[in-house]
């Protein structure tokens, strides 16, 4: 029988608003030791912001008072359902050279799911593999 991502996800999932500063989401990286959040508003799924970002369009550029909205992911957007298969989930992150995908459920996020979440599972090592495999090189494949 195939487990699917509410069998490895994390379900107690920080996220922060489009409004809030990238300061304050910066800290809440730092407080909870995680490297991406998933913006909502209202409670739906609006996008992600990751260190990454935070570094590359904001810090780089010199921004000091930016938002959330400034520089966070929102086109686009990658995400699993509770249901999906974790072997479709790693091809998915993969595929799209992510580390983290949100598990969205009536447009809410309701976990998160790592490749660490993936390697963590002994049968899903080899998929955890071949995702990061997929996501470090430099073609995405």
């Amino acid at each position: 029988m195939a487990q699917t991502l509410k069998d490895v996800m994390s379900g107690d999932v920080v996220c922060c608003s489009p409004d809030q500063s990238v300061k304050e989401v910066a800290e809440l990286m730092n407080s909870h030791n995680i490297g991406s959040i998933p913006v909502t508003e209202n409670g739906r799924f609006e996008g992600i912001i990751t260190d990454r970002d935070i570094t590359i369009r904001t810090t780089a550029k010199g921004l000091d008072n930016a938002t959330v909205l400034d520089c966070m992911s929102s086109k686009s957007l990658i995400s699993g359902t509770p249901d999906m298969d974790v072997h479709e989930a790693a091809r998915l992150m993969s595929d799209h050279q992510i580390r983290r995908l949100p598990i969205v459920e009536n447009g809410r996020v309701i976990g998160i799911v790592s490749l660490g979440d993936l390697a963590v599972e002994d049968q899903y090592d080899n998929e955890a593999e071949k995702a990061l495999s997929g996501i470090s090189a430099p073609s995405g494949r």
